[in-house]
Formats: C-alpha cells, sequence, structure tokens
C-alpha cells in the first residue's frame, strides 16, 4: 500500500536524510541495483519537479541508469536499518545483489519499471530528463583538491572519475505502509 504524497511541500523529507545517505535505485531488464547516494536535491526545471542525482563516471550504476532512462530514490525512516546505507554504499553491484544479500523486499512502481525499496519506504520514481557529465576544469580548486583529489588534469577526459549530473523528472512520491 502506497500513501501518495506531494513532493515539492515535502521535499524536507528527503533532503534532510540526504547527507546521511539515502538509495537510487535502478532496473535494466532483471538486474536491479541500488546504492547510496549522498549528493542530490529537489527542484523544479522545465516547470517539473525533479530530483538531481550524482553519480560517478566509475560506477555500476552510472552504466544502468545511461541504459534504464530512470530511477527510483529510496530515502530511509527511523525505523530503517542503517547497515543497508552502509552495505549499499560499500559494495559494487557489478561484484554482487545488493538486493539479495540485504533480502529487501521490491515494491512495484506505478509510472516506471524500477521498484521501490520496503524498507526505506519514502519512494520518488524518476525518468531522466537530461545528464551531463560534470567538467573538471570548470570546477573550483578547493573542489578539485578535496572531491577529486586523484585526478590529473593531463589526462584523457574519460579517465577523470568525476560525477554525471542526472535530472530527473519526479513521476509520483509516495510512502510504502
Amino acid at each position: 500500500m502506497k500513501k501518495e504524497i506531494n513532493i515539492l511541500e515535502n521535499s524536507h523529507l528527503v533532503l534532510s536524510k540526504l547527507s546521511q545517505g539515502i538509495l537510487l535505485t535502478t532496473k535494466v531488464r532483471n538486474q536491479i541495483n541500488t546504492m547510496t547516494i549522498g549528493w542530490g536535491t529537489i527542484g523544479i526545471e522545465w516547470r517539473e519537479p525533479v530530483f538531481i542525482a550524482f553519480v560517478r563516471l566509475s560506477r555500476h550504476t552510472k552504466e544502468m541508469l545511461d541504459e534504464a532512462g530512470e530511477f527510483t530514490i529510496n530515502v530511509p525512516n527511523e525505523q530503517t536499518d542503517q547497515s543497508i546505507l552502509a552495505y549499499c554504499g560499500t559494495r559494487s553491484g557489478r561484484d554482487t545483489n545488493k538486493i539479495q544479500d540485504l533480502q529487501l523486499t521490491l515494491v512495484e512502481s506505478d509510472t516506471i519499471q524500477t521498484p521501490g525499496i520496503k524498507e526505506l519506504p519514502l519512494t520518488l520514481e524518476c525518468k531522466i530528463l537530461y545528464s551531463q557529465a560534470q567538467d573538471y576544469d570548470l570546477m573550483p580548486g578547493s573542489v578539485q583538491k578535496s572531491i577529486y583529489p586523484h585526478v590529473d588534469p593531463e589526462q584523457d577526459k574519460t579517465s577523470q572519475d568525476v560525477h554525471t549530473m542526472y535530472i530527473a523528472k519526479i513521476q509520483k512520491a509516495y510512502i510504502i505502509i
């Protein structure tokens, strides 16, 4: 069962948890992968409510996002086992099935193919509208040094592990109950 919410009126429920970690989940064919993210925001772009997520170029999730074109955001509540976030933030979907490992309960989405996760009940169903890799050379020096200290600007851009920004329309927002 789902209780639909107005995400713009309730954006604080997502943003207040973001710095501690929330899950971004995507699905390609029968493979579902989830990862912990700590960067993102909710806003309005092109007159649509959007979630903006940032995923490093090297992540397995990025490959899946580019193919799927959609994702769910799964936000923990006070009852959520925090070890879920720790596990999903330290394991790669290339090497393990995190959903299966943690025995997470998948909940079918209403508008996209990617499911929500019952254990992280606040769910946003998101359809990617636009994505773009961040340009290392345009970042402030302080960001280059603190966030990307191992990037060599002399190397080919494809070797730089910067983030891709995904702007996705929030198709639906609800709490799984």
